[in-house]
């Protein structure tokens, strides 16, 4: 009865020495909630976390991303995770608006100026976006 009981304390104390390590790879930055305050986050490398106690809220890749729309195709990324996280879930709903009200508002343009009209919608979309920490690259528009 003790071996059982000594046996299965072990187990445990060793699943949750696993489950608290979180290796985070290179590009990535891991937003992690402690008992719901503001997050920490934690870059790339090895990190160990509290398991119930910490939450990882968001995984922030910070390479480019890739984001089609019904017109063209929109290039971003993000460069302050810390100011990002709170609307990471949103940011492709976000861009994808902006984009489609940037070109709406942009005055129409012959194919030969598809690249013109692209960095004037970038540079339109990365007015709001500067300020949640993200940035569009890119913005290249279908023929029409």
């Amino acid at each position: 009865m003790l071996t059982t009981a000594l046996i299965a304390t072990t187990f445990v104390a060793f699943a949750l020495a696993a489950i608290s390590v979180r290796r985070i790879p290179e590009g990535q930055v891991y937003s992690v909630r402690r008992l719901g305050r503001a997050p920490a986050l934690l870059t790339a490398g090895t990190h160990v976390v509290l398991p119930v106690i910490d939450r990882v809220a968001h995984k922030i890749d910070l390479g480019g991303q890739v984001l089609r729309f019904e017109g063209g195709t929109v290039y971003w990324q993000v460069l302050e995770p810390e100011v990002a996280d709170e609307v990471i879930d949103e940011a492709p709903e976000l861009i994808r608006t902006n984009v489609v009200a940037a070109l709406r508002d942009a005055a129409t343009a012959h194919a030969a100026d598809r690249r013109a009209v692209g960095t004037q919608l970038k540079h339109a979309v990365n007015g709001s976006l500067r300020a949640r920490g993200m940035l569009v690259t890119r913005v290249e528009l279908d023929a029409a």
